[in-house]
């Protein structure tokens, strides 16, 4: 599929992939794709950045390559690395037989049979579907020499293997960026991209996506969960639920085949979306009728 022609249409391209998406998120969207820029997203946990990686990949049709960011990860991880096992293997095989020429073999050892591709060096390949995705997801958790070494990637979108030399992608991929925000991510790098900041949903985009991955769940208990979930956030909790919290707790509310919601159906489910103790220790009991109350009263002001 070609890239969406305009701001609607990315909306409507996202929406067919059960991703509910604004405006602005869908304008930085079409942007990236028209000007292919890499698209930085920042927020919360649980709001939908990485998801949009996996609509966008499935709505054009391209493959997503994952790049899981943690600390401590270096270039060599995320680029590539030789498969240390099988060249033994092979040094062996070749002593055991009478022995290849040195050359000969350290040229076989270094080539492309042994080589183990990561997420960067996948992402420049070509691939007949088109430039793959490339989500490199939680870039906040890794330290500043592996920024340094991204900005360069992203810069010339090629790597270079010593061995081997240099590969350089026939199609810059499409380039998703997350993070949480547990550390400010350097502004060379931000620079590289757009950049988003996805914000918790109000309350009628977030009913619209729990009505997109849970289409199964009335109405009624919809509207009391997604209100529940807003009044939730507004509290004093370590860590707020996401939009991932909302759909899972509705979700095990249908599994558990309940109509409406109830102070001792909410203790009994709380850990669908809190998932610290002493948060769930807060809401327990009379502060979770206080907040159901609370929600109901915004549903119906009356």
């Amino acid at each position: 599929m070609t890239t969406p022609a305009s701001i609607d249409a990315v909306q409507q391209t996202l929406a067919d992939q059960n991703y509910v998406c604004g405006r602005a998120l869908a304008t930085v969207v079409f942007l990236s794709l028209k000007l292919g820029r890499p698209l930085f997203l920042e927020g919360e946990a649980g709001v939908g950045k990485t998801e949009i990686a996996k609509a966008i990949a499935a709505a054009l049709g391209r493959r997503l390559i994952r790049l899981q960011c943690y600390e401590g990860l270096d270039a060599a991880s995320a680029v590539y690395e030789w498969n240390f096992a099988a060249q033994m293997v092979a040094i062996r095989t070749a002593e055991a037989s009478g022995g290849a020429e040195r050359s000969a073999l350290q040229e076989e050892l270094f080539g492309p049979d042994y080589l183990v591709e990561r997420p960067l060096l996948q992402a420049m390949r070509p691939d007949p579907a088109g430039a793959p995705v490339l989500l490199i997801d939680e870039l906040d958790r890794t330290d500043e020499p592996f920024e340094a070494f991204l900005l360069e990637a992203l810069s010339d979108f090629q790597v270079t293997i010593p061995e081997i030399g240099t590969i350089k992608a026939p199609e810059p991929p499409i380039v998703i960026l997350t993070s949480n925000r547990t550390r400010e991510v350097h502004d060379a790098l931000k620079r590289r991209c757009l950049y988003h900041w996805v914000d918790y949903p109000d309350f009628t985009r977030e009913l619209d996506i729990l009505h997109a991955r849970a289409p199964e769940a009335a109405d009624t208990l919809s509207r009391e969960v997604v209100a529940f979930v807003q009044k939730l956030r507004t509290e004093d909790l370590f860590k707020k639920p996401g939009v991932a919290e909302t759909i899972d707790w509705a979700k095990c509310l249908l599994a558990l085949d309940v109509v409406d919601l109830s102070p001792e159906v909410i203790a009994d489910t709380l850990g669908a979306i809190l998932k610290y103790q002493d948060d769930i220790a807060k809401i327990q009991g009379s502060e979770a009728k206080r907040i159901l109350d609370d929600a109901r009263a915004t549903l119906d002001p009356a």
